[in-house]
């Protein structure tokens, strides 16, 4: 088991910045690729990033990319969503999850619990 704990959400100004957190525990981190989505109010989840477990690769959504950028340390268990010039529409709840590489949620095992994030305009 891999227990992820989200961290860093917050209401910020459009155009503001935002570093969310995902800090793992139990099994080996390292293991698995992880990646964040994010749900809106009455809309479905939203791939939102990955990135493979070496850190060597990464894979970012349309309507993030540009903006949003994906990275983890190894070391200390922790993956990160750096949120630059945010939108209103970016306003969710934003999951990490672990398991494969890519975009399909089907592919991750273990999810967190999600961390609020609020853009005003």
């Amino acid at each position: 088991q891999v227990q992820l704990a989200e961290s860093g959400g917050g209401l910020v100004q459009a155009g503001g910045s935002l570093r969310l957190s995902c800090a793992a525990s139990g099994r080996t981190f390292d293991n698995y690729a992880m990646g964040w989505f994010r749900q809106a109010p009455g809309k479905e989840r939203q791939f939102v990033a990955s990135i493979h477990w070496s850190g060597s690769g990464t894979y970012i959504a349309s309507s993030v990319k540009g903006r949003f950028t994906i990275s983890r340390d190894n070391a200390k268990r922790t993956v990160y969503l750096q949120m630059n010039s945010l939108k209103p529409e970016d306003t969710a709840v934003y999951t990490c999850a672990g398991g494969q590489y890519g975009s399909n949620p089907s592919g991750y095992y273990y999810w967190g619990q999600g961390t609020q994030v609020t853009v005003s305009s």
